[in-house]
């Protein structure tokens, strides 16, 4: 199994960034796309990583942000084949704390290539979708100032829209996942992974008191992390005392599990 990080917050190999997030993963004989970052950046790192997308045998987007789907156009014209797994709640109207639109481009929303799932969806042998209607909330982690368009009015988040990969292979389960909006602590408690990639979502979080405790519950896991993206680089060099097995995917990152 292997995961390249195509578009994140850093690079390693001197690569473009964004506020985004885009890995390509070969795993069970598959190769495929989790996430899109918020532009077509994501197709050019992959190229100059060596990695064609047009090998990729299906897409997955996390969930419905522009800086995880936001390269969709892109991939659509670069792929002609393989379909693209997305909840059916993604195309919602989403909006940050300030009331800017941060949701999907609707013109795609038809699609043909777009499959809108919910549950549990089994992408391939070892691949499962998992919508997250299951975790339970042990820790409310709140929605960040994150809203949805309901019915004329801005109402805060429960991210419906939100799902992560689970991919079993050779007797590791390794979770993917794009934001963690349901709380990363939530979601670690509820799969109980031996690896977890994806981000946190505590970069407005200031390091401190609340963090810490964050963190310890997090190291209680036998979980390996693989974080980037929403974590926060502050945060994340707060954490790395306190978890014993976290680590910093950036773009051009590969992980070999």
């Amino acid at each position: 199994m292997k995961i390249t990080a195509l578009t994140e917050n850093t690079s390693a190999r001197c690569l473009p960034t964004e506020h985004g997030l885009s890995l390509f993963i070969e795993a069970c004989g598959k190769k495929l796309l989790f996430d899109m970052g918020q532009t077509g950046l994501f197709a050019e790192n992959a190229a100059a990583l060596g990695i064609d997308l047009k090998d990729a045998e299906l897409a997955v987007i996390s969930h419905g942000h522009y800086d995880h789907g936001g390269g969709l156009e892109t991939f659509l014209k670069l792929n002609k084949t393989a379909p693209v797994y997305i909840s059916t709640f993604s195309f919602e109207p989403h909006y940050n704390a300030h009331g800017k639109y941060i949701g999907l481009d609707t013109e795609l929303k038809n699609d043909p290539r777009l499959i809108f799932v919910s549950g549990k969806t089994s992408v391939g042998e070892g691949l499962t979708l998992y919508d997250g209607a299951d975790i339970p909330q042990i820790v409310d982690m709140g929605a960040a100032g994150l809203t949805v368009m309901e019915s004329g009015r801005l109402i805060p988040e429960d991210f419906r829209h939100e799902q992560y990969l689970l991919i079993e292979e050779n007797g590791k389960r390794v979770l993917i996942s794009g934001c963690s909006h349901r709380g990363i602590i939530n979601i670690t408690e509820h799969f109980r992974p031996d690896i977890l990639i994806g981000g946190f979502h505590f970069m407005k979080l200031s390091p401190g008191d609340t963090l810490a405790s964050y963190a310890k519950r997090l190291d209680s896991y036998p979980t390996r992390y693989f974080t980037c993206h929403c974590t926060g680089t502050e945060q994340y060099d707060f954490m790395r005392p306190i978890i014993k097995h976290l680590n910093y995917i950036s773009a051009g990152d590969s992980i070999t599990i």
